[in-house]
C-alpha cells in the first residue's frame, strides 16, 4: 500500500491535512505511475484547500509537482508519450507540475504532462526546477524587459524570485530585490541587489536604483510592494504579480496565474528551462528537505517565514 497527504477538510488549513493508507490504481490509457522520489512544495498546495469548499472533492490530494521514477505506465505504449515527445518507458526518471496528488509515495498522472529528468540533475532539485522556473519565465516574457533595464523584483530570496533573478541575469537585466536582511546572500548570489523591505522601501528603492525602475514583479503579494510598485513604474503594462489578483484588477496591472495562455506558454517553455538546468546555467538551491512523512511540519515551517528557498520533502 502506498501513503499520500490529503485535506480532510477544506478552509482549515494545514491542521485538515492526513497522511493516509491509498491504494493507487494501474494506470489507465495514457497515463503512467510515477514512483516519488522528490516533492516540491509551492504556495498554491495550501492556498487551494482554502479556496475550494466542494465536499464532493473531499478527501483532496496535495500538491502537483515532483519527480521520480516511473513505474507503470498504460496500456497502450503510443499513447504514452511525454511532454518532450519521446515515449515514456518504466524505469525512466521524469518530472512533473502537473500532476495532481503528490504529495505520495505513488501517483499517476497523464504522460503528456511529464519530462524526462535530465541525468546531471538530482532528483530534490529537479522536483522544484519547472514550476517556479516556467512562472518566472512567463512573468519576463510579460513585460517584454529590454537589455540594461533595471527591474524591482518584490520577494527575491524566495524560490520564485531566486529562479527570477537567475533568467533577468541571463537577459542582462538589473534586479533590485526586496528581501529580509539575513537572506540577503541569497539574492546577491544570483546578481541581485538586496534591499530590505519593511518601512521606509520606496526611500531604499530610489537610493539603490540610478536611473529609475523599468519593471515591478510582485512574488511577494503584500500591500507595500503594490505600493512602491505603482509609486516607481508609470506604464502599469510593467507592473506584474502572480499573488495579487485583487489589487492587479483593482489598478489595472497585470496578473498571471498560469491558465490559459500562460498554461500553453509555460508549457512550450519547460523543455528549454530542462535545458539550461542540465548544463549548470539555472540552479535550483534547495533551502531545506523534509521527510515526506513530515509535510505539515514543512509545511508550517513555510508558514512562519522560515523558508528563503525551495522546500523540498524526500521519498
Amino acid at each position: 500500500m502506498d501513503r499520500r497527504w490529503v485535506a480532510t477538510e477544506f478552509g482549515k488549513g494545514i491542521e485538515a491535512l492526513e497522511y493516509q493508507t491509498v491504494e493507487v490504481p494501474a494506470p489507465g490509457p495514457g497515463e503512467v505511475t510515477i514512483r516519488v522520489r522528490a516533492v516540491s512544495i509551492n504556495r498554491f498546495d495550501t492556498k487551494i484547500i482554502n479556496i475550494l469548499d466542494d465536499p464532493a472533492k473531499l478527501p483532496y490530494p496535495l500538491g502537483a509537482e515532483a519527480a521520480g521514477v516511473v513505474a507503470a505506465v498504460g496500456p497502450d505504449p503510443d499513447q504514452n508519450v511525454s511532454g518532450d515527445g519521446q515515449l515514456v518507458a518504466v524505469g525512466d526518471e521524469v518530472i512533473t507540475f502537473r500532476g495532481r496528488g503528490t504529495y505520495a509515495t505513488r501517483f499517476n498522472v497523464a504522460a503528456k504532462h511529464v519530462h524526462h529528468k535530465p541525468k546531471s540533475l538530482p532528483f530534490p532539485q529537479a522536483a522544484g526546477l519547472l514550476l517556479v522556473g516556467t512562472t518566472a519565465a512567463e512573468m519576463l516574457y510579460r513585460v517584454k524587459p529590454k537589455r540594461g533595464e533595471t527591474v524591482l523584483l518584490h520577494g527575491a530570496s524566495g524560490a520564485l524570485g531566486e529562479s527570477l533573478l537567475q533568467q533577468a541575469a541571463k537577459q542582462c537585466l538589473d534586479v533590485i530585490g526586496t528581501s529580509s536582511e539575513r537572506h540577503f546572500d541569497n539574492v546577491r548570489r544570483y546578481g541581485g541587489t538586496p534591499i530590505e523591505y519593511g518601512p521606509g522601501l520606496a526611500v531604499r528603492v530610489r537610493e539603490a536604483s540610478r536611473d529609475g525602475i523599468d519593471i515591478a514583479l510582485d512574488a511577494a503579494g503584500t500591500d507595500e510592494a503594490t505600493n512602491v510598485s505603482l509609486e516607481f513604474v508609470l506604464d502599469r503594462r510593467r507592473i506584474l504579480t502572480v499573488v495579487r489578483g485583487d489589487l492587479a484588477k483593482k489598478y489595472g496591472f497585470q496578473y498571471i496565474d498560469g491558465s490559459g495562455e500562460g498554461r500553453v506558454y509555460r508549457d512550450g517553455v519547460s523543455a528549454e528551462l530542462l535545458a539550461v538546468a542540465a548544463s549548470g546555467e539555472l540552479e535550483v538551491p534547495i533551502a531545506r528537505t523534509f521527510d515526506l512523512s513530515e509535510a505539515k511540519v514543512a509545511l508550517e515551517y513555510i508558514a512562519a517565514g522560515n523558508a528563503g528557498g525551495k522546500i523540498v520533502l524526500t521519498a
